[in-house]
């Protein structure tokens, strides 16, 4: 059952060239998969399953608590799996088939007001860290870029005379997002005065750096990003997407058009880009019940 599972995440990267983050996805969620087959069903072949046993596997999820979005994600992780067991001729027969995907809860994602942002991007740029900690923050808030798109920038990436910034998102998709001037003006001043002195001597193409002049993660990241708003106040639970669903949440309620957002944001579902609709929505609400005389 491995050697499947292997064959499985090597056709990934090489024939569908997905991104290192949604290949490790899915082998945690097939790694599971296989656990529970395994070591509760007790099958030893992929061509012994039935829609019995992903059913079991399903329920056994739902009484865990799990989430029907975390649920609906395994079961397309398991139908994938399937479909190429079936192509590879490992199996002929696909026990996914027919299985309801749980309807997703809709949350709503949360975001900066104004003001809120005015105050996390307000950071003083004393030294070579907090020189790139604006840099960073203004370009996520000024792009929409996801993390890993952003510590993945290049130096090279950035075109400042042009004003726009060249990414690869999920899939290895190219885009190209304009850079508005206060994010330009705050690279410019991280590249002049700070990353220099963060790489030192070496020989990297990293836009951004830690303070060893490595390439900066995800995690580190989330570390600065927490940092930055505790010290300028703002109580709100921020996560990475934070200032990208903030991004794209002000667009929409300054009149940006919903196809050009969805380009910026790279999604390939204009749907997914819809839910920023519905948050533009709410607030409207709240301004409303908070300022109308007769709410």
């Amino acid at each position: 059952m491995q050697d499947a599972l292997e064959d499985f995440f090597h056709y990934l990267t090489v024939e569908r060239g997905l991104s290192p983050n949604t290949i490790q996805s899915y082998k945690r969620d097939l790694t599971q998969y296989q656990a529970f087959l395994q070591k509760d069903i007790g099958i030893t072949s992929w061509d012994s399953i039935s829609r019995t046993h992903i059913m079991q596997y399903l329920h056994q999820l739902n009484d865990k608590g799990r989430s029907s979005a975390t649920v609906a994600r395994l079961l397309s992780s398991i139908r994938l799996y399937h479909q190429f067991l079936i192509r590879e001729k490992v199996t002929n027969q696909d026990p996914s088939l027919h299985i309801e995907t749980p309807k997703k809860e809709r949350k709503l994602p949360k975001v900066l007001s104004s003001d809120e942002v005015d105050r996390l991007l307000n950071i003083h740029a004393k030294d070579p860290l907090s020189a790139r900690n604006k840099a960073m923050l203004e370009m996520l808030y000024a792009t929409g870029l996801r993390v890993t798109e952003l510590v993945s920038l290049k130096v090279s990436d950035l075109h400042l005379t042009m004003g726009f910034v060249r990414c690869l998102g999920k899939g290895s998709k190219e885009r190209i997002i304009p850079l508005g001037d206060m994010a330009k003006e705050a690279v410019e001043l991280y590249l002049e005065t700070g990353r220099g002195e963060l790489v030192k001597q070496k020989l990297t193409e990293e836009l951004f750096v830690n303070h060893h002049g490595n390439r900066l993660t995800r995690q580190g990241f989330w570390k600065i990003l927490k940092a930055v708003a505790l010290e300028m106040g703002i109580k709100k639970d921020l996560t990475p997407h934070t200032l990208r669903h903030s991004f794209a949440t002000h667009l929409l309620e300054n009149g940006a058009d919903l196809r050009a957002v969805q380009e910026m944001l790279g999604h390939a579902d204009i749907s997914t880009t819809q839910i920023y609709t519905h948050v533009t929505k709410t607030r409207l609400k709240d301004v409303y019940r908070s300022y109308h005389p007769r709410a």
